[in-house]
């Protein structure tokens, strides 16, 4: 009878890991890069205008735009949350380790948002959505790949700071780290090594890359002698930037990778890549082939789009991306 019971019990655990796996593919299954063509044909072209005028201005609002795509769907899902704004009721993640002083582009956010709704007649679109349509823009404005973004996300109507700061990984991660967490968000090794390059464009902190130019030994020294100038060990801005692609950060290339097998990472994480059978050769492929890279990045982007979005009715489209709807 015990080991009926026990049978049993272990059926049920199958079935309700069954059941939220199915779930959660359901709802990926649900996107469409044609979401929009009825509700609002102008759309997409809106973004990709807006996008384009904000990168023209600001090269390195590419970058900001891309990184808030990856950090608003390394937390609970492709869901827009981390735009909110902190309330009383909002612990919000823009105050995590990982985006304090680091991630921007919310103003521009704001500028597609109005202006998509404007196009619209109505707020059709979602914030969730508009990450996912400029990430893609942002890349190729600054002459990457092109993909066919899936639409359809909702946004969410909460924010978690603890969730921010335990599944965003982090600059100072082990390739072990960076693995675990990555598969934790159903992304495997190849996702991680093409998803990394994003760093093609875009810069770090001193904060986040203080440690690696003085503690770790797979750091070119000149390379390391240099950063070390803009970034004393004791004192300094801990805000100063240094481009995370050493020779063309205002540009999505593949040097990025070039600049890991020479050891010139600029993060610890970023160098770590070649620290694992799994990732090294990856890498150094890239290094030399742009053409892969650029395919690889494209299916990537689209397979972290689909982490967990909100469908249905679930979650909601917010008039403002900073705030959720006031009817709640």
């Amino acid at each position: 009878m015990d080991l009926l019971r026990g049978n049993f019990f272990v059926f049920l655990q199958a079935m309700m890991f069954a059941a939220l796996a199915t779930t959660s593919l359901s709802s990926a299954s649900l996107l469409s890069p044609n979401y929009y063509g009825h509700s609002c044909p102008q759309a997409l072209s809106t973004i990709r205008r807006v996008v384009e005028n904000a990168v023209q201005r600001e090269p390195r609002m590419g970058a900001s735009l891309l990184r808030l795509h990856f950090h608003d769907c390394f937390v609970n899902g492709c869901d827009g949350s981390i735009l909110l704004d902190p309330t009383s009721t909002i612990d919000s993640e823009k105050n995590a380790s990982s985006n304090k002083n680091s991630v921007r582009g919310f103003e521009v956010v704001d500028e597609i948002k109005e202006a998509v709704d404007k196009a619209c007649g109505k707020p059709v679109v979602s914030c969730a959505d508009i990450l996912a349509v400029a990430a893609r823009d942002s890349v190729v404005a600054l002459g990457g790949p092109r993909w066919k973004v899936r639409l359809g996300r909702r946004d969410s109507t909460t924010a978690s700071l603890d969730d921010a700061n335990n599944n965003l990984p982090a600059p100072f991660f082990s390739i072990s780290q960076l693995i675990s967490n990555f598969k934790n968000h159903g992304l495997n090794e190849k996702d991680l090594v093409v998803l990394s390059g994003a760093h093609t464009i875009g810069f770090a902190r001193c904060f986040f890359f203080k440690d690696h130019i003085y503690n770790d030994t797979n750091i070119n020294p000149k390379f390391a002698k240099k950063l070390k100038y803009i970034c004393p060990r004791k004192g300094g801005n801990p805000d100063i930037l240094a481009p995370l692609d050493t020779a063309s950060a205002a540009r999505f290339d593949a040097a990025y990778y070039g600049d890991l097998v020479h050891k010139k990472g600029v993060l610890h994480s970023d160098q770590e890549l070649l620290n694992s059978d799994s990732t090294d050769g990856l890498v150094k492929k890239y290094s030399y082939d742009a053409e892969g890279f650029y395919k690889d990045f494209a299916k990537s982007m689209v397979k972290m789009g689909n982490i967990k979005p909100l469908t249905g009715n679930h979650g909601e489209i917010r008039l403002n991306c900073r705030k959720v709807n006031q009817y709640h």
